[in-house]
């Protein structure tokens, strides 16, 4: 079906790596067809899914011109899912939602608002937990009003489900291959000068679901530390003092309501 409703905005590009998502990716697609926001398109780029999120996928693609679905012929990893949509992305601004993850129905609307207000480059809001059913934690991370390097290399406040990034000022957008990736993206954004920029309203949904990486502390800290090490080229000293500084803000973050870290955004 060709969707017909007019929408002068700017084109916006939802980035959707898919595995295994058939649970959860049906909410996650009507999360963004209800956006008061019409003028969008979804790529969903499935990494070799063992369940049936291609049926589930497509049988959205075929009823909506704007979802289109990329299957894979090999798993690649969500960072190389995620840049192969990006290459497809045709759009003015560059939004993430992975395939558990939900946003609430004026997220666009508001952040594209907010970008053009202030000709921002890079922009992400507030955001809210949810468990495996849906059912609120009672936990939000808040946005600050601006995060730049310093500022997110020793914290994990920016959730990539709530991030938006404007294409026509940051012309090369590409996840690096080292998780966590979404972190190492918006690290090397800020290294380059650029400045993240919060909305503080809670306009996402981020699924905590018992399996996923970002879940496990020890593994969610030796990928960090790995990062610092291997992208940042921290020396020792440099890398400890940064890491204590994420282990001390993720401790706060959650302290008396979750047993793991908050996790930046990415599965």
């Amino acid at each position: 079906m060709i969707y017909s409703k007019k929408d002068d905005r700017p084109l916006v590009s939802v980035i959707t790596p898919s595995y295994n998502s058939s649970p959860f990716i049906t909410e996650t697609i009507k999360a963004v067809q209800d956006q008061t926001y019409f003028n969008w398109e979804m790529i969903i780029v499935d990494d070799q899914s063992k369940d049936d999120s291609v049926h589930v996928i497509k049988s959205y693609s075929d009823n909506d011109s704007r979802i289109r679905l990329i299957p894979l012929s090999k798993n690649v990893g969500a960072a190389r899912a995620r840049n192969i949509a990006i290459k497809e992305a045709h759009g003015d601004y560059i939004a993430f939602l992975d395939s558990d993850d939900l946003w609430l129905p004026t997220k666009l609307e508001e952040q594209v608002t907010f970008m053009q207000k202030g000709n921002l480059a890079f922009s992400f809001t507030s955001y809210s937990l949810i468990d495996e059913e849906g059912n609120s934690l009672d936990v939000e991370v808040s946005a600050p009003s601006t995060v730049d390097y310093k500022q997110l290399i020793g914290n994990t406040t920016i959730g990539c489900l709530t991030v938006m990034l404007d294409r026509l000022q940051i012309k090369h957008i590409e996840m690096p291959d080292i998780q966590p990736e979404d972190t190492a993206l918006w690290l090397l954004l800020l290294r380059q000068g650029y400045k993240a920029h919060g909305l503080p309203k809670v306009l996402s949904r981020y699924r905590i679901v018992s399996n996923s990486t970002s879940r496990n502390k020890w593994k969610a800290a030796y990928r960090y530390w790995k990062l610092l090490r291997s992208q940042e080229k921290l020396n020792f000293v440099q890398a400890n003092f940064y890491f204590s500084k994420y282990a001390y803000n993720a401790y706060n973050k959650n302290r008396g309501s979750l047993p793991a870290s908050i996790p930046t955004g990415g599965k």
